[in-house]
């Protein structure tokens, strides 16, 4: 029987069985990405609808690309054009989805909780998170498990691997859903996490969080990591107003060339995207060999159709003809 719920809400509600269950699949998916025609009847006469309502690019294309891959009808609906802007509450806009057949719903939304919320509204379709306000990403969170893995020489050695990782995200912290994530993926297969950032970008309180430490010093963090994750400031909530200025951010806390050159060989680069390069990251940074950044976004797809396979009960790959 398949770890993976009926809703994908927040990483924690997968364990470590269930992200490994996540992981395997999308190995063959990875696979599908590369052949002529990428696509697999698995979800053939399934629907999946996109509900966004905040501005996303590589979420939203990457899971309907996702449901096109397995062949899955895809329904995207503006939230700006919909009948939410004619006084519609969220809860009629899903149960309308839903009546109209909808097998799954990827939300994204600002307030924290929203898909939770959604979850407990439908009755059969299957509700996965696309990020919720500074609450969860699980999604990016997997894929970029699947990255470090595939790094590590992929399958199941490579997920052993993380166990032991020494894993450093840099940056936002208080306004990232994507760090809050990362940090209960990571720490849940056994990876050791540290957060790094300036006081005023971390959240108020880090009880609960399973994490290994908290420094101010880049440079020391650096020497010692395996993984450095980077966040992006996210000025649209507020980030900007943390920091004296982006150059002195920048001088504290980005990832330049030269620290660059401090870290170990094979040291693994992240970014969730959008780059902003020169202030996170430093462009000839994002260029490394050693920087998975596009690899992440190809990853995406392969890590979402996992998810979408498995959460509208299609069981494990062993026995089924999706690819």
């Amino acid at each position: 029987m398949s770890p993976i719920p009926r809703h994908l809400l927040d990483v924690g509600d997968l364990g470590p069985d269930g992200v490994a269950e996540v992981l395997r699949v999308a190995d063959s998916f990875v696979e599908v990405g590369h052949r002529a025609n990428p696509k697999v009847p698995a979800l053939r006469g399934r629907s999946v609808a996109t509900l966004f309502f905040e501005d996303s690019t590589r979420t939203r294309v990457s899971f309907e690309t996702a449901a096109k891959r397995l062949s899955a009808d895809v329904l995207s609906f503006a939230t700006g054009s919909s009948s939410l802007n004619k006084g519609e509450s969220l809860r009629d806009t899903v149960e309308t989805i839903e009546a109209m057949g909808i097998d799954a719903i990827v939300i994204r939304h600002p307030s924290s909780g929203a898909p939770a919320q959604v979850a407990r509204w439908v009755q059969s379709c299957a509700v996965v998170n696309a990020g919720d306000g500074w609450h969860q990403h699980p999604t990016q969170a997997l894929l970029d498990l699947y990255t470090v893995r595939q790094a590590f020489g992929g399958g199941d050695e490579g997920t052993e691997r993380i166990s032991g990782l020494r894993v450093v995200i840099v940056g936002d912290v208080r306004h990232s859903r994507v760090a809050r994530s990362q940090v209960a993926a990571y720490a849940g297969l056994g990876a050791s996490v540290t957060l790094v950032a300036p006081p005023t970008l971390l959240p108020p309180s880090l009880e609960g969080w399973p994490i290994a430490g908290v420094s101010h010093d880049l440079d020391r963090a650096l020497r010692s990591a395996d993984v450095v994750s980077l966040l992006r400031l996210q000025a649209e909530r507020g980030s900007g107003q943390c920091v004296p200025s982006l150059r002195e951010y920048t001088a504290c806390f980005g990832l330049t060339a030269r620290r660059a050159a401090t870290m170990e060989p094979g040291t693994i680069i992240l970014h969730p995207g959008p780059m902003v390069r020169g202030v996170e990251i430093a462009s000839e940074v994002a260029e490394l060999p050693s920087a998975r950044i596009t690899d992440q976004v190809t990853n995406g797809v392969a890590v979402r159709m996992a998810v979408l396979f498995l959460v509208l009960g299609q069981g494990t790959t062993e026995g089924s003809d999706h690819g």
